[in-house]
């Protein structure tokens, strides 16, 4: 215990402490989630995300003091998402065979993500600022921090509900599938990147690679769909 002590002290001043962190805590979270066999609700950037929280809390953590060394795992965003590309080029024949489909199902993923969340969010009488932050809400963090600034949303709020998105897709996309007695891998995989963007395209390409595939190809075109559709959007929907 003296030893942890020590070297808790010593991490705490270097950046060293949230990388070290958010590496050791999502690997404990990774391994739960094995052994609990995957299970929708033991998803692993969900227990990370809580335990990483708690340990900042409790142990009264400046965030700027944990980012310093988060943000190289940030950093790794993009290159993580770029690496979809990997099993996209080994599926590259089933791609080609499902063309026709493809174009289709991820441009109306593309519309009714955006148009249910800025209705539901002036349903509930959200301010303009919400409204706007959140119609990216299903693209990857970069693009829908990009389009919300663009279209006078807030960037950051649009980041929280791209993460919220991705989790909530992790959480609930197997099972509502398997409800719908959807079970092709291809219609999954365009589900889980239109809809969950990276979050719920990683989940799904442990099971399987065709669905990685799919769900890299969607995570591209939905984020090209998304940010030509929701600037108009934006004028029809958003209000004054």
């Amino acid at each position: 215990m003296r030893h942890l002590f020590h070297l808790w002290v010593y991490l705490e001043t270097t950046p060293l402490l949230g990388l070290t962190a958010t590496l050791a805590i999502y690997s404990l979270a990774a391994a739960i989630a094995r052994r609990l066999r995957f299970h929708p609700l033991a998803n692993p950037v969900l227990m990370a995300i809580v335990l990483l929280a708690l340990i900042v809390e409790v142990g009264h953590i400046p965030y700027a003091v944990y980012f310093q060394g988060a943000q190289y795992v940030h950093f790794l965003l993009g290159p993580a998402t770029v690496a979809l590309a990997v099993p996209m080029y080994a599926n590259l024949r089933r791609i080609h065979a499902a063309a026709r489909a493809i174009l289709p199902a991820i441009l109306a993923g593309s519309l009714a993500s955006a148009v249910s969340a800025m209705l539901i969010a002036r349903a509930f009488a959200a301010p303009r600022l919400v409204v706007l932050s959140l119609a990216p809400k299903s693209v990857t963090t970069p693009i829908a921090m990009g389009i919300a600034e663009a279209i006078g949303g807030q960037p950051s709020l649009a980041a929280v509900f791209v993460l919220l998105t991705g989790l909530t897709a992790s959480v609930l996309m197997l099972p509502l599938l398997r409800w719908a007695r959807i079970s092709d891998w291809r219609a999954i995989g365009l589900a889980a990147g239109t809809a969950g963007h990276g979050l719920a395209t990683s989940q799904i390409l442990l099971r399987s690679e065709t669905a990685g595939a799919f769900g890299g190809l969607a995570i591209g075109l939905n984020g090209i769909i998304t940010a030509l559709i929701v600037p108009l959007l934006a004028r029809l929907l958003a209000g004054g």
